[in-house]
């Protein structure tokens, strides 16, 4: 079983973010630590809200032992089927934060492949998930690759090839060879926009590594939330 709490000041170092998760396993404290750092890193570390931080966040893993089951041990099918599990519930409850996410009207998965690393992915996906420009066309289903391709370019990412990179809306390309994919419509664009999900899908060009991130657009309503929350 998990909960969690998260709507605004979403960004993982230390945000508003506490999740508990609880099972009724028998197995070592050391390994529910291991189980649950890796599923922190690939699920609470990689979605945002707003990009902001506040003092304090946690996710805590407890098991009462009170199963009859025998002892989950490290190495073996048990464990990484115990593993698996705490993953998934991870990654679940972070993809609700981001649906509730403070005046949130649209999921958006930032794919980004082909990256040199898995760090530098992460990094290329955040920018994109924290440009307000591009929350706030979300917002508005617009189809504007400029703003993603803008924060793809600023994203600190060394001796980027221009012409490698390629850019998605759903299975739509739009940004291809260094621009607009020449074969790219706004009325494809537009269709793949009104979605309430929306996958974008960034290829760089310069290796094999993938990282996903989950964001939310920018809506009236977060910035009504954030103005007025003293009234």
């Amino acid at each position: 079983n998990g909960i969690a709490k998260g709507a605004g000041m979403i960004h993982p170092n230390m945000a508003t973010l506490l999740a508990f998760i609880a099972t009724d396993a028998c197995i070592s404290q050391t390994l529910l630590q291991e189980c649950l750092a890796a599923a922190v890193e690939l699920s609470f570390n990689r979605i945002t809200v707003d990009g902001d931080t506040s003092t304090n966040d946690a996710c805590v893993l407890m098991a009462s032992g009170c199963s009859t089951a025998p002892e989950i041990i490290a190495g073996t099918q048990h464990y990484q089927a115990f593993s698996d599990a705490v993953m998934a519930v991870c990654k679940h409850l972070a993809e609700l934060i981001i649906r509730d996410g403070e005046g949130a009207t649209k999921l958006m998965r930032i794919v980004v492949s082909e990256a040199a690393s898995e760090e530098e992915a992460v990094r290329v996906a955040k920018t994109i998930a924290h440009s307000p420009l591009v929350k706030t066309a979300f917002f508005a289903s617009d189809p504007n690759w400029g703003r993603i391709l803008a924060a793809v370019g600023r994203a600190g990412v060394e001796n980027m090839v221009l012409e490698d990179v390629q850019i998605y809306l759903g299975e739509v390309c739009i940004v291809n060879n260094g621009g607009r994919a020449l074969d790219y419509t706004e009325e494809a664009g537009q269709a793949v926009m009104d979605r309430e999900e929306i996958i974008i899908t960034v290829k760089l060009g310069r290796g094999k590594s993938a990282q996903e991130v989950l964001t939310c657009d920018f809506s009236y309503d977060y910035v009504k939330i954030n103005a007025e929350y003293r009234t």
